[in-house]
């Protein structure tokens, strides 16, 4: 009788230290504590001053959070909300509130905005005149092909004077153009191509995120878009899935962008032509 006792306080004792090994190995092996949690940024054309917002985010994340932060770089457009849709990023920082309308649209939803970064007026671009009265009669001009783009690019023509556009529309293509007196050429390419075709035409509206990867700066600028109260639609902004869209660590990431540092940054690479827009007045 006690020799079973005792065989069955062994068997206890093993099946009690077994639990306890499991329970180690499981806590710190299962796949939640493998490392810190990595929360990807998808951006595009990865500017110098991208790069540096970036690092300077994902440093005090780390130190605040134990949280990495890295960026995933896309050649295009098209891309990033595609990588953030399927899960292969977490967050973007790359379109203004305009195109994530109609990328939207198009594909059946799933993606929001959760904070602004910045307004930056895009530029008409030319290697060939120092100003926009130089531009002659039949001149090409380059604009992006993507529908938000190319309304953002064909309302600098307007502002500049070149064109006029059907009134009280709020996207518009080539095909709203009611008035081109000098008989411009206007030439819609992809946006990533805008900066790379410019020695082959008399001018190009180009985004930013290409324009200072090519080199073009205040030297080729022949016109300058205007801010006022319906730029709104141009804020860039940072975005999740939906069904993300409130989760902690991606509103302190949030946080952590929208400081004076990432403005000293913004000054450091871009001077006045990059506006932080968190707390920026439009009139």
């Amino acid at each position: 009788m006690r020799k079973r006792r005792r065989r069955n306080e062994i068997i206890l004792s093993s099946c009690t230290l077994l639990i306890l090994i499991a329970g180690y190995f499981s806590f710190f092996y299962s796949p939640t504590n493998r490392g810190p949690q990595v929360v990807k940024v998808g951006i595009v054309g990865a500017s110098k001053g991208d790069i540096a917002i970036w690092k300077s985010v994902a440093k005090t994340v780390k130190q605040k959070y134990g949280v990495i932060v890295k960026t995933s770089s896309f050649d295009g457009y098209d891309q990033p909300d595609k990588a953030l849709k399927s899960g292969d990023v977490q967050l973007n920082a790359f379109q203004h509130y305009a195109f994530l309308k109609e990328w939207n649209k198009a594909n059946h939803g799933g993606i929001s905005a959760i904070g602004k970064t910045y307004i930056a007026p895009i530029r008409l671009y030319s290697k060939k005149y120092h100003h926009l009265n130089d531009l002659p009669e039949g001149a090409t001009i380059v604009v992006p092909s993507d529908s938000t783009n190319e309304s953002r690019a064909l309302f600098v023509l307007k502002n500049a004077g070149l064109i006029k556009l059907k009134p009280n529309k709020v996207l518009v293509s080539v095909a709203d153009i009611t008035d081109n007196p000098n008989h411009f050429k206007i030439k819609e390419v992809a946006s990533e191509q805008t900066s790379r075709v410019i020695n082959d035409v008399d001018a190009a509206v180009v985004n930013n995120d290409f324009a200072a990867p090519a080199g073009l700066g205040d030297k080729q600028t022949i016109f300058v878009e205007p801010l006022n109260k319906d730029s709104k639609q141009w804020i860039n902004i940072i975005c999740a899935r939906t069904k993300d869209k409130n989760k902690k660590i991606y509103r302190e990431i949030v946080k952590t962008y929208q400081t004076k540092k990432t403005k000293q940054i913004y000054k450091k690479y871009y001077g006045n032509k990059q506006i932080a827009a968190w707390d920026v007045t439009l009139k």
